[in-house]
């Protein structure tokens, strides 16, 4: 378990709810500092920024702060991310470009506003891809966009820095969030699907957190063992 100096300071978009909320917890657990960004305030007393992530320079302002008030950052967890399933035609303008804009977006202001600050600690960026980074499904064509750009942002990242910052992508499958509660019955999951604990997904996040500098994890998938998206 990384030591309480390892951990720092992490700033964790969508950090109210879900992975966000799971990861904040298990940072703290560990000894480091959370900083939630998210437009939600947290249920957990936590150091939080209540920011519309879909908007990309309040959300860099946001990162600021955080560094300001902590003396700098260690590390940024992008996990904020929405969906909102529904044909290409049929799903408006303004809902497809706002899946875009939190998911993909969203990360990008994040991670541009924290990256001196973790070029000057030698901290890391974990960006949240999806299992649909990789392959596609109908009425899902935002949320695919999003993550495969998610994915591509994130391995040009990490050449780019590549010595100066370290930056691992999380692929994770389904998990028992609030994630799929305000979809319509036909894309929720089934009674008997199988979903992963988000503490246990939280928990990998933080052994990415915890490498020593110099050693790279790069892309790593956490899904359960029966995961209809992957491979």
């Amino acid at each position: 378990m990384p030591q309480p100096d390892e951990i720092g300071t992490v700033v964790v978009t969508g950090g109210a709810s879900g992975l966000g909320r799971a990861v904040a917890a298990a940072v703290r657990e560990a000894g480091g500092t959370p900083v939630v960004l998210d437009r939600d305030k947290p249920a957990d007393d936590v150091d939080h920024e209540l920011v519309d992530l879909a908007d990309g320079r309040a959300a860099e302002a946001a990162v600021g702060r955080a560094a300001e008030g902590h003396g700098g950052l260690s590390a940024v967890v992008t996990a904020a991310a929405m969906d909102v399933p529904a044909p290409f035609g049929e799903l408006p303008a303004e809902t497809w470009e706002r899946i875009v804009m939190v998911n993909l977006l969203g990360t990008a202001a994040v991670v541009r506003a924290a990256l001196p600050h973790l070029e000057r600690s030698r901290g890391r960026v974990v960006t949240v891809g999806s299992t649909l980074s990789f392959r596609v499904f109908p009425d899902a064509t935002a949320y695919c966009a999003s993550k495969f750009g998610v994915l591509g942002f994130t391995r040009a990242l990490a050449i780019e820095t590549a010595g100066r910052v370290g930056v691992t992508l999380l692929v994770p499958g389904g998990m028992r969030t609030a994630f799929f509660d305000e979809r319509e019955d036909n894309y929720k999951p089934g009674p008997d699907a199988m979903l992963n604990d988000p503490a246990h997904v939280a928990a990998a996040v933080l052994f990415a957190l915890s490498q020593p500098p110099g050693v790279e994890l790069r892309e790593m998938v956490i899904t359960p063992a029966v995961e209809p998206s992957w491979p």
